[in-house]
This record gives C-alpha cells, structure tokens and sequence, in this order.
C-alpha cells in the first residue's frame, strides 16, 4: 500500500490514504484507549511527536472538503478517516526526517518548468500558465511548491525504501520459462469408479443409518398455523388501518399469554394442522418458514402479503424414516458422497505414501484415459486453475487428484515441453512488469512491519470529540 502514495498529491491525503500505516496506527492505541494529557490541543501523538489540533485543522483545509461534507458525514466516520491520513503523512515525514531525506529549492523549480502543463508548444516555461494554475486551484506559490516539495521528499523514501528490488533477468526468464510450459497429461474421470446410489443395498443403508444415528437424526415439529390476510379477517381485499389493527391486537393477545385456539376462535378462521413435519427437497413455503422459527412456540410472522400465526404443539427427534422415499435418497445420496470421499482418500493415501504406480493408473483407467495438453499455468481449459497451479509443482511421473467444477479427474503428467518465446511479447513484458511489482511490493510489506515495530501511535478520544462537536 506504500507503494500507492508514491502517485499521490497533497490533497488526495485525506482520501486514499497508506492503508497499512493506518491499520498500525490504530491497532497501537485505537480510539477507545486514547492518552492521558493534559494539553487538550493534542489530538494524537506518534512515539514523541504530538499531532495537534491546528496540525489536524491545516490538513483538513488543506484537503480541499468543505465543513459542510465534514458535517454531513461525522456519523461516517469522516474525522477519524481525516485524522487516519494525517497521521499517515506524519509517519511519513518523521521516516523522512529519520533518514535525512533532504532535497534543495533548485531541483523543486525545475521540477515546475519541466511541467509540461506550464510549457508552450516548443517546451518554453510560461510564467503566465503557472500564474494561472495557482490561481484556478486557488493555491499561493509558496504552499503549492512546499506541496511539490513534500511528494519529492515522499518519492525519495520510497525510492530508498524500494532500492535493490531489481531481480536479475535470468531469473524471470526461468520463471516464465517455467510457468509457460506445456504439460502432457494422461487423465481420466473418477465418476466411473464410484459405486451409484441404486447400487446400495437396503442392509448397507441400514448400517449406515446405524453408524451414524446421532449425526442423522432430524428434528419433527408438529403445529397449527392459519394464513392471515385482509379477506379472512376483515371481509375486505384491502389493507387498512382496520386489518392491521387487528394483527395488532392479535400480537398483544400472543403477549398476554393467550393460546392459539383461543386466538383463532375469535377471528374466526380455519387452521391448517400438520403433524411430523421436517424440511425436504421437496419445498413447502409456509412450512419451511415456520419450522426456522421454531425457536418461537408461537408467534405472528408477516410473509409477502400475508401474515402467518403458528403454535408449535410439540418437538422432537428421530431417526431417519426409510419407509419415507425423499427420505431413503437423502441418506443413498450421503452414502454415495462418503464413498466417493473414501475412494478418493484412499488414493491419494497410496499416492503420497508411493504405493501409486503406473499399473495401478492403468489398471483404474481402464478405456477411459484420456490424453491431453496444458499449455500454461494460467491455462484452465482442462481443469480447475487451482489445480493446474498444483500441477505445476510436480515433476514429471507423478499421481494426483484433480477437478474440475464438480468432476474429479485423476492425473499423470507424462512430460513436459519448454515453449520459445520473445522478450517482446506482450505476455512476456507483463510479466516482468508484475514480477517487479510483487518483488516490490514484499519489500514494502517488511516496511509496513518496521513502521509497526518503530512507532507507537495514541489518539486522544476527548479531544476528537471536541472535533467532531466543532464541526456539528
């Protein structure tokens, strides 16, 4: 995330801000601990360095938000957001500070007529178009150049910071060598393997049920409920203020302990009454909804255009019925996955312990091998992009299990090709471009660390309130 303060300006600060640093900074004391101070211009301090109010009042201004954005957006967050890229910059400046970065007034003036957004067609510096510049920004020359002067000093640390990240050239040749090879694949489907669900006898069913009772027992309500709408309760198609006074009257009798039959007696209206009731494949609305409520014996529930009044008679537990059809194929379903799990174990067992050879890939295979080529680590044609990642980790010869989307495929790599390519390639050239990037970006991460280790940040919670007050 330092590397992202590299592009910024001045006031893009109080948005975008060094993520990470700010992370460390409120991990260390955070808004509840605050410090103890006397001096309530203080509103945080790093290690020794106090973080002022007027230090926070400049940078807010500095920021370009005007106090009624501020305002309007205390509720979220927006002071401590500020304040989070304050003491951003300010870590920054006090590594700056501790490194001795230092940069003179000449290479600043430079830096302003080599603007191309103050040059005329022929690269001549115009006084006038910088003249101009400060004035649409509403900016003084002195503040815009000590801005200028502050994203030099930045630029330097991180430069610093960033120095040696270079990874030598033969080195990511190797590894674009190596993630662009070709892999040759023998593979086949592992679906052919698995015993089917109708292959399962009642007995083996049965003991499965019997080995695991505890985990398969579900839990059967038995209740009453009525559907409650303006056409049974008030005669009527519309929604009123009568109708729903009486689902208010209803709730208070729930309230007030009054029982489901004595409730319905006097609406007047027919309840459905439904006995062993359990979820299935099989969708039921209504009495799905009320068995997630269970919880609730009984209760008034408003479902789309209607309302629902339930009483739960009673609760309980049991083992799978097998004379239940819908039931018999859930527990045929979790017995044909388990032996799929078992199979697929079993061989990666073998695999990882080198009792998997090339007889028994065959011998397995049968007539189904299939042959193939991979021609990336990127390239997921074949199977799942986290497989081929796996892959590509493996030498020549070896075993492993692999998918795609819901299809396990056992794998043999069988060879492997290297792939010419040009330094000009676009593919190549990105990829240089990333690698320096990531190389860049571990670097920057163990800086992110040392800042956590190097500074001790405490905010002061009374005198942000005080802030936010102002602000209101």
């Amino acid at each position: 995330m330092i590397e992202k303060l590299k592009n910024l300006g001045w006031k893009q600060f109080g948005g975008l801000v060094l993520i990470i640093i700010i992370i460390i900074a409120f991990g260390f004391g955070g808004f509840g601990g605050g410090f103890s101070t006397n001096n309530q211009n203080n509103i945080a301090k790093i290690n020794n360095t106090n973080v002022t109010t007027q230090n926070f009042m400049d940078y807010v201004n500095q920021s370009g938000i005007s106090q009624e954005v501020i305002r309007n957006n205390l509720d979220n967050n927006i002071i401590e957001e500020l304040l989070s890229g304050l003491i951003s910059t300010t870590l920054i400046d006090l590594e700056i500070k501790d490194f001795n970065i230092t940069i003179n007034e000449v290479t600043i003036l430079k830096s302003i007529k080599e603007n191309k957004n103050f040059q005329d067609e022929n690269g001549n510096f115009q006084r006038i178009k910088y003249e101009k510049f400060l004035l649409s920004n509403n900016l003084s020359a002195p503040l815009f150049e000590l801005q200028l002067k502050n994203r030099e000093l930045q630029k330097h640390l991180f430069d610093f910071i960033g120095a040696g990240t270079v990874t030598p050239e033969f080195l990511i040749n190797n590894k674009f060598e190596e993630n662009n090879k070709s892999l040759q694949i023998e593979y086949f489907d592992m679906e052919n393997l698995y015993k089917i669900k109708d292959e399962y006898t009642l007995k083996e069913i049965e003991e499965f049920i019997n080995e695991n009772e505890n985990q398969l027992k579900r839990e059967y309500i038995d209740f009453r409920y009525v559907i409650l709408n303006p056409k049974n309760l008030i005669g009527i198609d519309e929604f009123n203020q009568d109708f729903f006074d009486k689902i208010d009257a209803i709730e208070n009798k729930i309230s007030q302990g009054n029982t489901f039959s004595s409730i319905v007696e006097d609406i007047n209206v027919d309840f459905v009454e439904v006995s062993e009731y359990a979820p299935s494949s099989t969708k039921k609305i209504n009495e799905d909804l009320i068995y997630s409520k269970k919880a609730s014996k009984i209760d008034l529930i408003e479902t789309g255009d209607n309302f629902i009044f339930y009483n739960i008679n009673n609760e309980y537990s049991r083992a799978p019925d097998l004379n239940d059809e819908i039931i018999k194929g859930e527990i045929a379903e979790l017995i044909y996955q388990k032996g799929k799990f078992d199979l697929n174990r079993k061989i990666i067992e073998e695999i990882q312990n080198k009792k998997f050879d090339n007889s028994k890939f065959e011998e397995l295979a049968g007539s189904n091998k299939q042959f193939s080529s991979i021609n990336s680590i990127e390239d997921d044609s074949i199977i799942d992009i986290n497989s081929v990642k796996m892959l590509y980790s493996l030498p020549t010869n070896s075993f492993t299990l692999v998918n795609k989307e819901d299809k396990i495929y056992l794998v043999k790599i069988i060879g492997v090709n290297k792939n010419l390519f040009n330094k000009t390639d676009e593919k190549y050239i990105v990829f240089v471009k990333n690698q320096k990037t990531n190389d860049r970006k571990n670097i920057l991460q163990s800086y992110d660390q040392l800042l956590n280790n190097k500074y001790q940040v405490q905010l002061n919670q009374k005198t942000i309130d005080r802030v936010k007050n102002y602000f209101k």
